[in-house]
């Protein structure tokens, strides 16, 4: 394994965001995490869902709606969140957004 991850432009990383699209790409994943990078066009949107270890998500571009848990916030450049495990969350992107979601694989919780 190389001993370091080096992208010059994060949000370059993925292609120009087709109308009515979401694009994801890994941009990196080992045992302890996984970095995905998020396109998402003005009016697409990520629906209530969990995930089962704890997530970041940093919005690099743009502006959305966020759901966390009961609470409705906004979402711009620059904005950050961490989420415990099976928090429910959406996104909707309301211009072009790019956004990184970070998952900490070491911080999962066993099964119920």
């Amino acid at each position: 394994m190389d001993p370091y991850t080096y992208l010059a432009s994060l949000p370059d990383s993925l292609p120009e965001i087709p109308p009515d699209s979401i694009l994801s790409r890994t941009v990196f994943a080992d045992d302890q995490i996984k970095v995905v990078l998020f396109g998402f066009a003005p009016g697409q949107e990520l629906s209530e869902h969990t995930a089962s270890q704890p997530a970041l998500l940093h919005f690099l571009e743009g502006e959305a709606d966020l759901t966390l848990g009961g609470d409705a916030v906004e979402a711009r450049a620059g904005t950050w969140v961490h989420m415990v495990p099976r928090l429910s969350h959406s996104v909707k992107a309301r211009t072009p957004v790019r956004m990184l979601l970070i998952l900490l694989r070491g911080g999962a919780e066993p099964a119920p």
